[in-house]
């Protein structure tokens, strides 16, 4: 559990406001999946629209932090 916490902690020294910003997206579609208030008739859309934005975002950020984790990350 230390490594993990160590690379998160080393991903986001390594990390820039574009990073974040991209972290924060995922994060936000990924809840819209979760919680969806949305009437029947537009839950579909809304679905595959936060769909689209959690997978759009999460294989760059998931990219970059597994490189970290792994040691393969740039150093500065």
């Amino acid at each position: 559990m230390k490594k993990l916490l160590d690379s998160a902690n080393e991903y986001l020294r390594q990390s820039d406001w574009r990073d974040i910003a991209v972290l924060k997206f995922c994060l936000l579609s990924l809840g819209l999946m979760a919680g969806m208030q949305v009437p029947e008739k537009h839950r579909k859309t809304a679905c595959i629209a936060a769909s689209a934005v959690f997978t759009a975002t999460y294989i760059p950020t998931m990219t970059k932090f597994l490189s970290v984790l792994i040691g393969t990350g740039k150093q500065n």
